[in-house]
């Protein structure tokens, strides 16, 4: 086996790995209960830099603080980046609670979409007729949803749009994802410790009045935080994008079985209709990326054939014996 097909195949593991456990998470959060959302998010706060600090500490990675301190522009991006994931894990744990498991789902299906939809409206992108008419059967999917639940499916869309904006985000700060979770963190550190600190004050707080077991839980939230991310990280240097963009549907696929199976959250049949015309959606996305990779190898080949048969055209133009 080559080096270069091991790259692959443990970048493969990794990037499973980490979509895998982003997929599972909705067993995790109703193991905090008594303890609110808010709290939990405060906790995962806390407990997420506590760990990615030691982290940092094993792998010796503190070379980009310093150079990022002196930049105001990236610090400010840092912090509405921070801003906008409170909103998404902070929904996402209550919505799991809540017993909406297969709409936070419907989120992480629909963001690809969002995302899609962000790059035409704000980076001015162009897109390919398969990608328009996945972005149309998208709308249509929320209007059938929308009629399903009775309303917009305001979970799914916020966290949608909340985890694509977050995206855009942290493109334009260019921070690897171990670094990016760090900076991120550490702006949330303070507003979350002095909420915890507050609760513990007025006698509201769970952790240490529920149990040992209670406080380790919230405590592994950190840990639950960032180990997919670090596998997340390994992978994304070992796989090309078109394949980290196939390994994301995993979570989502995970969270709708999960919502279905285990949580037994009502689906009726205008809810799977739109969940459909999702799925159609994204087929036709991962159709399309498949197709233009497949197109990019091929012209790719073409022109290395092309120059190595003027190469050899030019070393035999050049051959003192046959010329």
């Amino acid at each position: 086996m080559t080096p270069q097909s091991q790259q692959h195949r443990s970048g493969l593991a990794y990037g499973m790995a980490a979509y895998g456990m982003w997929g599972l998470v909705p067993l995790f959060w109703p193991l905090l209960e008594p303890t609110g959302a808010v709290e939990i998010l405060a906790h995962r706060m806390v407990w997420s830099l506590v760990a990615v600090v030691l982290i940092l500490l094993v792998m010796r990675r503190w070379s980009w603080i310093p150079p990022l301190l002196r930049q105001p522009a990236r610090l400010g991006m840092i912090a509405i980046a921070a801003a906008v994931i409170s909103v998404n894990w902070g929904l996402y744990i209550w919505g799991v609670n809540s017993g909406h498991v297969v709409e936070t789902s419907l989120g992480y299906f629909i963001n690809p979409l969002v995302s899609i939809g962000f790059g035409v409206v704000l980076l001015r992108e162009r897109l390919r007729p398969a990608q328009w008419a996945a972005v149309g059967v998208g709308v249509a999917a929320v209007a059938v949803l929308s009629i399903g639940y009775g309303t917009l499916p305001w979970i799914a869309l916020t966290l949608a749009f909340s985890f694509a904006t977050y995206g855009l985000v942290k493109k334009r700060i260019g921070l690897g994802g171990l670094e990016s979770l760090a900076a991120e963190t550490a702006v949330q550190f303070l507003p979350a410790l002095g909420f915890v600190i507050f609760l513990t004050a007025s006698g509201e707080s769970t952790f240490g009045s529920e149990g040992a077991g209670h406080s380790a839980l919230l405590v592994s939230s950190g840990l639950i935080t960032a180990v997919p991310l670090i596998c997340f990280g390994t992978a994304a240097v070992r796989l090309p994008l078109s394949t980290i963009g196939m390994l994301q549907y995993i979570a989502p696929i995970f969270q709708f079985a999960l919502g279905v199976a285990v949580f037994h959250e009502s689906m009726p049949p205008e809810r799977w209709a739109g969940f459909a015309l999702v799925w159609l959606a994204l087929a036709l996305l991962i159709w399309d990326a498949l197709r233009t990779a497949r197109r990019a190898r091929a012209q790719l080949h073409e022109a290395a054939a092309r120059a190595a048969t003027a190469k050899r055209n030019g070393d035999t133009a050049e051959d003192p014996v046959l010329g």
